[in-house]
């Protein structure tokens, strides 16, 4: 998967209805922007494998390279769907060697108790520098770039 074409909307779930077969499903989210559908099958990564549920506030990750139909509210298939906090945000993005993001808009200070896993939950001995993360976290600093110690970075190895 080409990680650096996925998109997140954040939203709350309002609504799961059955999609075109018995293994996916249809999930409306309540975003800034109005309602956003995705298509959720078994391709769809689920971080932490949790049971969506009506009211779970998420971020749904979306391939932006792949086509999508001409309708409203937009319609896109979930790459990944995560779970998120109150107040909780959360950045896809590849990090460098000083960890700051590839775009500058984050540099991460990794903390004793920062939980660093791969996208399957498994323990990592990698250094993450140099890698594509998934960072979940809340407050940053005022500076350039703002700073932050998450709470959870997920490594996304990239197939050889």
């Amino acid at each position: 998967m080409e990680y650096e074409n996925l998109v997140p909307v954040i939203g709350v779930i309002m609504n799961i209805t059955r999609g075109n077969d018995c293994c996916s499903q249809m999930v409306a989210l309540r975003t800034e922007n109005g309602i956003v559908n995705f298509s959720v099958d078994m391709g769809t990564v689920i971080i932490d494998s949790r049971q969506l549920r009506l009211g779970m506030r998420v971020a749904a990750f979306y391939d932006s390279n792949l086509p999508v139909p001409l309708i409203f509210p937009p319609q896109y298939h979930a790459q990944i769907i995560t779970l998120l906090g109150r107040n909780e945000q959360v950045m896809l993005n590849y990090f460098d060697e000083e960890l700051t993001a590839a775009d500058g808009s984050l540099q991460l200070e990794i903390a004793a108790g920062t939980v660093i896993k791969t996208l399957n939950g498994q323990n990592i001995t990698c250094d993450l520098r140099d890698h594509m993360l998934l960072v979940y976290y809340t407050d940053t600093t005022r500076s350039i770039p703002p700073q932050t110690t998450p709470r959870k970075i997920l490594v996304l190895c990239s197939k050889s």
